[in-house]
């Protein structure tokens, strides 16, 4: 080092190190698909964000500190609202299962042998989930279960 002259804090060579920080975010993200949890997600974002940085010509220092910053942001604000909404969409009804519990309308006379209702804007052919019950056309019911293609439907007003 030449008298007079200083180098930089933690000087270092852009490019590999950029390098560097690229293949441990890399890697990390990778590693997320066995944990699951995304922590290892959040953290290799964060290494991403650290190699822009220094692909960008920042000190090593500095390069620490957007990592730093970026995994705590990330792991503190982010991953919370991943997984509340992973969480959601385990909950969500699919196909005939979200059908129960809704209201239909008899369009004609429903027994334990058949008939029909419109549900969900649909005809679809039904039967009584009570034998004895029959249920007259304009009567509001509400689905017990489907069974195939025939929902199963019951009315408390009888």
């Amino acid at each position: 080092m030449l008298r007079g002259t200083r180098e930089p804090l933690f000087c270092h060579d852009e490019g590999m190190a950029a390098l560097v920080w690229l293949i441990a975010g890399v890697l990390l993200i990778a590693a997320e698909v066995l944990s699951g949890d995304f922590v290892l997600l959040m953290i290799g974002l964060a290494a991403l964000a650290a190699a822009g940085s220094s692909a960008l010509g920042a000190a090593l220092l500095v390069d620490a500190i957007v990592f730093g910053i970026a995994s705590v942001a990330l792991i503190a604000l982010a991953r919370p609202a991943i997984k509340r909404r992973l969480i959601a969409g385990d909950s969500m009804k699919m196909h005939t299962e979200a059908l129960v519990g809704a209201k239909a309308v008899v369009l004609s006379t429903v027994d334990s042998s058949g008939g029909q209702v419109k549900l969900g804007g649909e005809v679809w052919s039904a039967r009584s989930y009570d034998e004895t019950q029959v249920l007259e056309a304009g009567s509001t019911v509400t689905v017990m279960s489907i069974s195939g293609a025939t929902a199963i439907v019951w009315s408390e007003e009888i």
